[in-house]
């Protein structure tokens, strides 16, 4: 039976009940987003996808935008209001300095040049101006797993987690270690500020047995090598 969101969330609901403190990724980087905005505020919803972070949050800030390069998931998007565009992260198509904020989920893992998409975003960025993200960590067991197996290119996942085919997208993970996503913020022109690294013991557990293992694994693996990294970079 896939894993679907909906116990995902309950077994995180589990987990944090005995680990005081532990929030999961999502919620990490939603609050991050959440304190950088305000009425003054102009910020950028890289892969925005049918919703993301500015579902909700849009109205706190004075301009909310959202680019993605599906143009079903952009015509799909669940805040019909907010402005949205077609593109790519590597060539964004917005005036430079546009931005006091670009914010990104779950986008890092696919990105074929990481390097001219941290140069767009710090182009867009305002000096001062943030860029916020979460993403997966390649250092993490079950993602060195992921790529030893070929399941890069998304296979087994719509089986496994109950995932639309729609939107599944080849990973490359060529921007999802602290070390490679440190490199490229300073080649970029972008100081790494915060970095935090978020262990989640909900992707194998299918059952109970599973789930008490990736706990297990949880407390083992260094914090270098948790699942999840939440970070935010400021241009200089």
């Amino acid at each position: 039976m896939p894993l679907s969101l909906t116990h995902q969330e309950h077994l995180r609901q589990r987990y944090a009940a005995v680990h005081p403190g532990w929030q999961p990724s999502s919620r990490v980087y939603r609050d991050l987003v959440a304190r950088r905005l305000g009425p003054d505020i102009c910020v950028l919803d890289l892969g925005c996808g049918r919703g993301g972070i500015m579902e909700r949050l849009h109205p706190r800030a004075c301009f909310a935008a959202g680019l993605d390069p599906d143009e079903r998931s952009l015509r799909e998007h669940r805040a019909p209001t907010l402005p949205r565009t077609c593109g790519l992260a590597d060539a964004l198509p917005y005036t430079d300095g546009a931005f006091d904020l670009v914010c990104s989920s779950w986008v890092l893992e696919h990105l074929q040049c990481p390097e001219h998409v941290f140069a767009e975003i710090a182009r867009v960025l305002r000096p001062g101006g943030r860029f916020v993200f979460v993403t997966p960590n390649a250092r993490h067991p079950l993602l060195i797993l992921n790529r030893a197996l070929g399941w890069t290119k998304g296979r087994l996942v719509d089986r496994l987690y109950d995932r639309k085919e729609l939107d599944i997208f080849p990973a490359t993970y060529l921007a999802n270690t602290p070390a490679q996503i440190e490199a490229l913020a300073d080649g970029a022109g972008l100081e790494l500020t915060a970095l935090h690294l978020i262990g989640d013991p909900t992707y194998l557990a299918f059952n109970e047995f599973l789930f008490r293992a990736a706990c297990l694994l949880e407390r083992v693996t260094p914090r270098r090598r948790r699942v999840h990294i939440v970070g935010e970079c400021v241009r200089r």
